[in-house]
């Protein structure tokens, strides 16, 4: 067992043996920030990140040291005649940057950060952040539904004309719905448009789909219709099915869903079609409302809901695991 002393630190590279469920097991890496407390990660080779308790390292050896650099951001300089648009953050690494010196994958949440990553967005709204959390999206439950809700209807009484949640992939779906139900449920409408996005594949893959998404993202809230809460309270934005780069699909956050674990276009829309196309070509976005998901926007006449509806949060989710290897304190921590 390795203490918490005998770490080395962050930024090196390291080779450890752990204790797994299938015998030692040998990873060589760079280290990065813990995830949680009592916990290492190491960033390997192929990309990938490998987390173990401190309790299951038999050993671990420093093999070099790595200087990581800091440097000063740009000054963010805003248009004031483009829309205010807030960026909510729960978790996932949809706005996150690499040093490809250590292999760290650092998250961005400050307006500068952000921009300095993915600078497209200044041209398309005024940007401001707020870190909500950042969580396994299997852990969020109703008072997280309940702290974004209010962190939203915050945003719209700020004056944003639109917000974007970064959202962990796996309940992304699941926490959609719910905004929808706590600003439309009882017949209103929310203030603003409500855009959920998030990244299938990490910003170090050259795959990823984070910028893309988030820019679409962005786009929708700033320039979207005005929401008619016929479906449309709130969206998900993420690639297209079938699309090439750059496509991207808005769908309504009440019937779309998570199909496929690693695909980017893991998202669709359940028995309805999408609501609206995004392509992000030669530095141009292109939005295209698709006609056949009418969203009768002329015929709503629904209040708009500043207070939206809160959950019960004793409201408590069963999750069921197949021929799941749980050791003893997971089963005490589960109960």
């Amino acid at each position: 067992m390795v203490e918490a002393g005998d770490v080395p630190e962050v930024g090196s590279k390291v080779r450890l043996v752990a204790t797994t469920w299938n015998g030692p097991t040998t990873v060589e890496g760079v280290l990065l920030a813990p995830s949680s407390d009592g916990y290492l990660t190491v960033k390997l080779v192929n990309g990938y990140n490998a987390t173990h308790s401190l309790s299951s390292i038999e050993k671990i050896d420093t093999i070099a040291n790595v200087t990581v650099k800091t440097g000063g951001l740009a000054s963010v300089e805003e248009n004031p005649d483009l829309p205010l648009v807030h960026i909510l953050h729960t978790g996932g690494t949809i706005a996150s940057k690499v040093d490809y010196e250590t292999g760290a994958v650092t998250a961005r949440f400050e307006p500068e950060e952000i921009i300095s990553t993915i600078p497209e967005l200044l041209t398309i709204a005024r940007i401001k952040t707020r870190k909500l959390g950042n969580m396994w999206s299997d852990d969020i439950r109703a008072q997280h539904w309940n702290n974004m809700a209010e962190a939203v209807a915050s945003s719209f009484a700020e004056g944003a004309e639109g917000v974007v949640i970064t959202h962990g992939t796996d309940t992304m779906h699941i926490s959609s719905a719910a905004l929808a139900f706590a600003f439309s449920g009882e017949g209103g409408v929310p203030g603003g448009r409500i855009a959920f996005t998030g990244s299938q594949r990490s910003s170090d893959r050259g795959s990823t789909d984070g910028a893309e998404n988030l820019i679409a993202a962005v786009h929708w809230a700033a320039n979207g219709p005005t929401p008619s809460g016929a479906g449309d309270s709130t969206v998900v934005v993420m690639h297209d099915a079938g699309g090439d780069d750059g496509a991207i699909a808005v769908m309504p956050g009440c019937v779309s869903r998570k199909n496929h674990s690693s695909r980017r276009d893991a998202f669709c829309s359940i028995n309805q079609s999408k609501i609206a196309s995004i392509v992000i070509e030669n530095e141009q976005i292109n939005l295209d409302l698709n006609e056949s998901n009418n969203l009768d926007v002329e015929n709503q006449h629904r209040p708009i809901q500043n207070n939206p509806t809160l959950f019960n949060t004793e409201i408590k989710i069963l999750q069921l695991v197949a021929g799941a290897h749980l050791f003893a304190d997971q089963i005490e921590h589960a109960s």
